[in-house]
């Protein structure tokens, strides 16, 4: 999304731990420069920085899954903690960066499981791991900020996401994902918590949001140095239903309930993006349909053995075109 906006960009991740996975199958290294590292090598991850010289970082490397938390609590808090130091001292020493947009979670409050929308003001918190090294995060990017960054440093925001929908999202315990593949392998999608209710959106709308926030920091500063929720503005669902129309977009699909383990997850989460529709102009521009739909079409096209990384950039540009932002 920002190649095709025009941007110098490069990559730094560990290799795709997925397969298939959709680096592979949209070619995402093609007209950028992809560096394999890990964010826990300080050395690398410095070299890195000082060979790009970027303007504007998206930190996005996470354990970005509440159910592998309780398996591996250390690997969790190392990663979305430690590590995130690791990034933001890379960019402190490197004089090019402006702007330093960290992708945290909504799942960073603490959760009353009511259907109140969390505003960004809210007391952080988190019941399991994963939560809670999302709050960690968020605490630790606002110290670091008063700390390091005031006079003269980079504008570091944060921002909150619900749980993003789209094509080629194969990591374990997805639910879209997890009912994908029960279709095209022909078994029944098994759900383990049909009630629970998510802030659902459109993984473009979450990257539209983030791209307009850097923009802002890089573009006006510290005045956007703070945190903001990129949530959708449609009513909340349960993943059951959420299931149901997805299985309704596919043509085919049969849901069945299983039994749920004892790990805790949250029931229900609901975001306020307010400020962010008031500060950046933001608006989410598809709803649960139109999202649905999309990332029913991505896959479909996958599992037909189509070629991917021109549908993708398609997909982009039907998004672009539906794009409402105003600038401030």
């Amino acid at each position: 999304m920002v190649k095709e906006l025009g941007a110098q960009v490069c990559g730094y991740s560990l290799p795709p731990n997925t397969t298939p996975s959709i680096c592979q199958a949209v070619q995402t290294e093609e007209g950028i420069l992809h560096i394999t590292g890990d964010i826990s090598d300080k050395e690398n991850l410095k070299s890195a920085f000082q060979h790009f010289q970027p303007e504007i970082v998206f930190h996005l490397a996470a354990q970005p899954l509440v159910r592998l938390s309780y398996k591996e609590p250390l690997l969790t808090y190392q990663t979305n903690v430690i590590d995130t130091i690791n990034m933001l001292e890379a960019a402190r020493h490197t004089p090019s960066v402006k702007a330093f947009v960290l992708v945290s979670s909504d799942k960073c409050y603490e959760n009353a499981e009511t259907t109140y929308h969390y505003p960004e003001s809210d007391a952080l918190g988190g019941y399991d791991m994963y939560s809670s090294s999302k709050a960690c995060a968020e605490i630790l990017a606002a110290s670091y900020r008063r700390s390091f960054l005031l006079d003269g440093g980079y504008a570091l925001a944060s921002v909150r996401a619900g749980n993003a929908i789209g094509g080629g999202d194969w990591a374990e315990g997805r639910l879209v994902t997890d009912c994908v593949r029960a279709i095209e392998s022909g078994t029944d999608i098994l759900l383990r918590h049909p009630q629970f209710i998510r802030p659902w959106q459109y993984v473009l709308d979450a990257l539209g949001g983030y791209l307009l926030l850097g923009h802002y920091l890089y573009a006006k500063g510290q005045k956007y140095a703070q945190s903001f929720n990129i949530g959708p503005d449609t009513s909340p669902i349960t993943a059951a239903e959420l299931a149901r129309q997805l299985v309704r977009a596919y043509g085919k699909g049969n849901i069945q309930f299983s039994s749920s383990d004892a790990l805790h997850e949250a029931q229900l989460l609901l975001l306020d993006n307010t400020k962010a529709k008031s500060m950046l102009g933001w608006a989410p521009a598809y709803n649960l349909e139109k999202t649905i739909g999309s990332a029913v079409q991505w896959d479909k096209h996958f599992y037909q053995r189509l070629p991917m990384r021109q549908f993708t950039i398609q997909q982009i540009h039907e998004y672009q075109k539906e794009m409402n932002y105003r600038e401030k």
